[in-house]
């Protein structure tokens, strides 16, 4: 006789699943919607001072540097005397505990992301908000696990809806920090209905809070969390073959943007004492030059990405512009300070994908009658080669540009984006940033050991 499998979705595990991720949500919000109003602060007080100085450059350029430099400095002695795994995104971090490869103590990265990512994000270095509140959430799922007392199959399901949860804070956007969750942690996460019920109701409820939360501070939730551009209309299918090109040139974009990353990690990892904080001055100098008088060129890309959008920079800018982000992007990450790629991601998509709308609109104009629906696609098509999750790359965008027309050439962009890397043999970046964090891992525990040894053979030699 056949055995039918026994039902899961007890009412008491459902109200468990809602009350756990719940709690979650709620914490991961707040302190989400804190973190973004600290750096909205920092950032303003920044322009201000700019704006009181505007009429000598010399005086911009000296508040500049000294502003990103101490920031940028007392960002890295927190991540690299006091927390080193909360440095750079943490994303990998949280993908590592999952694994049960790396450990995290919510109490050290909680406020060690907070507040290093709170200075570095202001500093005026290219980097986004969503690694630290993806490592936050994390921590925060950790911390509400601790709370109720529950087992380890609780801890793994409430960090991994903690780190969705701060996507989706980041970008105000819980969809993708549910779709996150599922596609670039699908290795890491245990799927099953309590699981994902416990995922979708901390991404939804911190969402909920984030909104509540810069609303009653006197915020605009549509000024600081989304993209300022118009809705546009569905394509004629006669131009889709183009989105086809556009994405596998961004496949090979993300292929090097990938490597050079490594390697600039790589680059300040082998510099240590005096020659690595002579680096870190001179990019804190260069960061605060750059504000005074180039300041599209540093920043996430809150601020660049509508000057593209609207059509205030001509062809030979957005390609100047595309060329500096891009390695400002990865000298800035190199350091190690707290900071994601995702909104630099976007950013260069932005440029690059206005770059190539203005030349198909140029030599097809019965096709692209509006340059920026290239625009919108390269915001996901970078993602996607880079990440290897496209449908958070997707709906993402969708979410941020409210461009739910572009769905099909989205899907082409991401699709030939995705398989042009494929092709290339390219890696997801976080799998390569974890990866890069064992080895590292390993070989300091071989030093300290060797050392250890040493030190025996020394005392045993005296004696």
């Amino acid at each position: 006789m056949k055995k039918f499998p026994r039902k899961v979705r007890y009412p008491k595990q459902v109200m468990r699943c809602t009350i756990y991720g719940g709690v979650t949500g709620i914490i991961v919000g707040a302190v989400g919607a804190l973190f973004q109003i600290c750096i909205h602060w920092l950032i303003n007080g920044r322009k201000s001072f700019f704006s009181e100085l505007s009429d000598n450059i010399i005086l911009q350029c000296l508040f500049g540097i000294i502003f990103s430099t101490v920031l940028l400095v007392l960002s890295l002695l927190i991540v690299r005397r006091l927390v080193p795994e909360a440095s750079g995104s943490g994303i990998q971090e949280i993908e590592g505990v999952l694994e049960g490869k790396r450990e995290m103590c919510w109490w050290r990265v909680l406020p060690a992301k907070f507040v290093g990512g709170v200075m570095s994000l202001s500093s005026g270095l290219v980097l986004g908000r969503e690694g630290p509140t993806v490592q936050m959430g994390g921590a925060v799922g950790q911390f509400v696990r601790k709370l109720f007392n529950l087992n380890k199959e609780y801890a793994h399901i409430l960090i991994a809806a903690g780190a969705g949860a701060g996507l989706a804070t980041a970008f105000n956007a819980p969809l993708a920090g549910i779709l996150f969750v599922l596609e670039e942690m699908r290795h890491q996460f245990k799927f099953s209905f309590k699981s994902f019920q416990t995922v979708l109701i901390a991404c939804v409820v911190a969402d909920i809070t984030l909104q509540v939360v810069l609303q009653n501070s006197g915020f605009n939730i549509r000024q600081m969390m989304d993209i300022d551009m118009t809705t546009y209309k569905a394509l004629p299918l006669s131009s889709l073959w183009l989105f086809i090109i556009f994405g596998a040139i961004f496949g090979a974009l993300g292929v090097l943007f990938n490597k050079f990353l490594i390697k600039s990690l790589n680059f300040f990892a082998r510099r240590s004492g005096f020659n690595f904080w002579k680096w870190i001055l001179l990019i804190g100098a260069a960061t605060g030059i750059l504000m005074a008088v180039f300041p599209h060129v540093v920043g996430g890309g809150y601020d660049v990405m509508p000057k593209a959008l609207h059509g205030d920079l001509g062809l030979s800018m957005l390609i100047i512009l595309f060329v500096l982000r891009f390695f400002t992007t990865l000298v800035s990450y190199g350091t190690g300070v707290p900071g994601g790629i995702f909104t630099p991601m976007l950013a260069l998509g932005t440029i690059f994908g206005m770059f190539f709308g203005m030349l198909a609109n140029y030599l097809f104009p019965e096709l692209i009658p509006n340059p920026q629906v290239f625009a919108v696609a390269g915001m996901s098509a970078l993602f996607t080669a880079t990440v290897s999750a496209p449908l958070t790359g997707i709906v993402l965008v969708v979410e941020m540009t409210m461009n739910y027309a572009l769905i099909l050439p989205l899907i082409l962009t991401c699709f030939s984006a995705a398989i042009a890397a494929i092709f290339m043999n390219a890696q997801p970046i976080y799998s390569t940033l974890l990866s890069r964090t064992l080895i590292m891992q390993k070989r300091k525990a071989l030093y300290l050991h060797l050392k250890k040894v040493k030190s025996k053979k020394i005392r045993n030699t005296v004696k």
